[in-house]
């Protein structure tokens, strides 16, 4: 107020200029004081600012200047000298303090120029970090659709499926106008288009696979880009003002596909890749990044493991079904090899009792007719008939035999023999023949041989019958000589056996019988023929026609579940020939040797001298009237009073307790064994029911299993002849119980 005092009021007219300096004064001083204000609260603000006293110099230079142009307000006028004093003083402060920021901004703008440097160097470290944490986000990108392409492809093995789907999914994740796959034809020349992405494109298009532009895509790794004049990437057809897009091509390793042999790929080709085309949307600026094409690159080699993964599934699923229509193909052959085998085996059953029927009556009548009084003529005839017979009759059981050896079903017996009257037997079955050749016949046994062993007696005896039996078949003079001993562990390694290894023991010894005769001999070449079966040696059967060609074979079937070796020596024609076999046979203990078996009697020879069984009542049931008839003969032959029957319920009304043995016949069905049972029914007490015996044609080892079952005394297989009927019943009644080996 005291200020507004001093100015006159009545100003002159060109006073309007010091009115308007007037007002500008004020409002600079105005301006002056607040910016220090605002100083002040920018400072308060910025504690990280490392400059503040500057900004507090800085602010009293401006309050400075504000006061000045303040003061200036009094100076338009007479002014008092306080006034000049004042204006001086605040000048003199002003220049004071402008002078000292002025050298003091010397010292600070360098500072601030490289804070400005830092913050430009810390703003390109921020942009590159930028930069780098975008390519990190795309490589994650990429990964990610990465994973969901490989998902995608691998979702599935079927190599069109996977293809297909590679395509589509290139296509959307990368945005793409067209993607192409061109497959190797089968030359491994061209290359043909197989995929499309928009199915606009003639499929099945080729091109030369020699071109420039695929010679190096495929001599590349790394996704290649393109002409779009080129013929791989004339993918679409543009008209007009569109330009096309830009083009890459990556090859995809095919993985040695002819290893797969897949029907419809190449077999042979010189390029083991395919040629995939990727093109970007036309009349577009984009360009492909580094990350895209990564990812190609990536997919190309997902869609090389994928195509191996489903051509080794393709292989392995062809593979199974092969296998499995050769499972059909092998079940189908072995359900009819078991129809065939199983047809064989009932033709056999049957045709052995249909055989072996006719033969009992033809070999019982025979030996009953040569116990009448012939002429020498007929007793000749009547011989012959009979040698034929048995020949015949040996025939049939050697097919038999061959037959269950083939199919299995034959197994041993081990049981417990006497194995010098073994040799025994067989030198008085051999002898009668021999001696009417005029042969010697000689049988030299070790004296270690042990007495009794355990095993099949009676194959062990048909074997070496057959072998001595060929030395006598093939001999027209000379003598012939059986020799049997253990044999010693040194002997296993002859040179003669390189196949035969045999485990000694203590609980078995291995039989050692050579048969050696001064006959007609055989080829060397011609030895391996002997045991191969119906085969026989063109040299022996000129001369000699008799045989079938089974018993060798037979024998060494029988030698080999004897877990033994046969073999013939011979140096040629007319030197004769030498058969040696060994076999492994148990050695019974000292309790086996006091319940040993009966031995049987050499058929022809009368037991205790029983020849005639006057008085024995005998039944004998048979459905078939000759077999009944014949074996009827032979019964009364010896004295028995025989009673026949038909049919089991004739039988069983016929039958009674003078009745001492009932002899029935059992085919292949179960009439026998119900009738067996049904007596067993009706002579409860044992002294009063009849000795049971099966009189049958069939040699199956379960048929005497099944008379076992039911209860019968004794088994005798037909044919049979006086001899032998005598010795059965003599046999029978001293023991009670007699079931031949069959």
């Amino acid at each position: 107020m005291e200020s507004c005092n001093c100015i006159d009021p009545q100003m002159p007219a060109d006073d309007i200029l010091v009115k308007y300096q007037y007002m500008s004064d004020f409002f600079i001083a105005l301006a002056y004081f607040s910016i220090p204000l605002e100083l002040i609260y920018f400072v308060k603000k910025s504690a990280v600012f490392p400059y503040k006293w500057v900004l507090v110099q800085f602010g009293a230079f401006i309050v400075l200047c504000g006061a000045t142009h303040l003061i200036n307000l009094w100076t338009f006028a007479i002014h008092s000298r306080t006034v000049a004093i004042v204006m001086t003083t605040a000048k003199v402060l002003t220049a004071v303090v402008s002078c000292a920021t002025a050298l003091m901004l010397v010292h600070i703008i360098p500072d601030l120029l490289s804070v400005k440097t830092r913050e430009l160097f810390l703003k390109n470290k921020a942009a590159e970090l930028d930069r780098e944490m975008g390519l990190i986000r795309t490589q994650e990108e990429t990964g990610r659709h990465v994973r969901m392409l490989t998902h995608e492809i691998r979702s599935t093995l079927h190599r069109h499926t996977i293809l297909k789907t590679t395509l589509v999914e290139l296509g959307r994740t990368l945005g793409l106008e067209e993607c192409a796959l061109w497959m190797p034809t089968r030359t491994g020349l061209e290359l043909q288009l197989s995929y499309t992405l928009r199915q606009q494109n003639p499929v099945g298009y080729t091109v030369p696979i020699h071109l420039p532009v695929i010679d190096q895509v495929f001599s590349s790794n790394k996704a290649v880009k393109i002409s779009h004049n080129c013929p791989v990437a004339r993918l679409r057809s543009y008209a007009g003002k569109y330009m096309p897009g830009t083009v890459v091509a990556v090859r995809v390793p095919l993985l040695h596909l002819s290893n797969f042999q897949i029907y419809d790929w190449p077999e042979v080709s010189t390029r083991n890749y395919a040629l995939m085309v990727l093109m970007l949307p036309s009349d577009s600026a984009r360009q492909w990044h580094v990350h895209e094409l990564e990812l190609v690159e990536v997919v190309a080699d997902q869609v090389a493991v994928a195509l191996s993964h489903a051509a080794i599934l393709e292989e392995s699923m062809r593979a199974r079904d092969q296998l499995m229509e050769q499972n059909v193909a092998l079940d189908l052959a072995r359900r009819e090899a078991e129809t065939a085998i199983h047809a064989r085996n009932d033709f056999l059953a049957v045709m052995n009792h249909e055989m072996r029927t006719p033969m009992h009556a033809v070999i019982a009548l025979s030996s009953l007719l040569q116990e009448t009084d012939l002429t020498a003529e007929q007793r000749l005839m009547v011989e012959t008939i009979l040698r034929s017979s048995n020949l015949l009759a040996t025939l049939i059981n050697d097919v038999l035999d061959l037959s269950r050896l083939e199919d299995g079903s034959l197994q041993l017996e081990a049981t417990t023999f006497n194995l010098h009257s073994l040799f025994r037997e067989v030198l008085n079955l051999i002898k009668p023949v021999a001696s009417v050749k005029k042969l010697s016949l000689t049988s030299n046994l070790a004296s270690d041989l042990p007495m009794y062993a355990i095993g099949d007696e009676n194959r062990l005896m048909q074997t070496i019958l057959n072998v001595v039996g060929n030395a006598v078949k093939f001999s027209k003079e000379g003598c012939i000589s059986i020799t049997a001993f253990v044999a010693k562990p040194e002997s296993f390694r002859d040179a003669r056996i390189p196949d035969f290894l045999p485990v000694p023991s203590d609980s078995h010894f291995y039989l050692r019988v050579q048969v050696k005769d001064s006959g007609s001999g055989i080829n060397p070449q011609d030895i391996s023929k002997l045991f191969t079966k119906f085969a026989q040696n063109q040299s022996l059967t000129t001369r000699n026609p008799a045989g079938s060609g089974l018993g060798l074979a037979i024998c060494r079937r029988f030698v080999n579940l004897m877990e033994g070796h046969i073999w013939i020596e011979s140096e040629g024609i007319g030197k004769g020939c030498t058969a040696t076999f060994i076999v492994k046979l148990g050695i019974p203990d000292r309790s086996n040797e006091l319940k040993l078996p009966f031995v049987p009697q050499v058929p022809g020879n009368p037991v205790h001298g029983c020849t005639h069984f006057a008085g024995l009542k005998v039944l004998v049931m048979d459905d078939n009237g000759v077999s009944r008839t014949v074996t009827k003969g032979l019964l009364m032959h010896l004295g028995c009073d025989v009673t026949t029957a038909s049919s089991s319920e004739e039988c069983l009304g016929v039958v009674s307790v003078e009745h001492e043995v009932v002899f029935m016949d059992v085919c292949t069905g179960l009439d026998g064994y119900e009738l067996a049972a049904r007596l067993h029914e009706k002579f409860t007490k044992h002294q009063d029911r009849p000795l049971i015996v099966a009189l049958t044609g069939n040699t199956k080892r379960v048929t005497k299993e099944n008379c076992m079952r039911v209860g019968m005394d004794g088994l005798i297989s037909k044919p049979t002849s006086v001899d032998k009927m005598r010795g059965v019943l003599s046999e029978l009644l001293e023991r009670r119980v007699l079931f031949e080996t069959v």
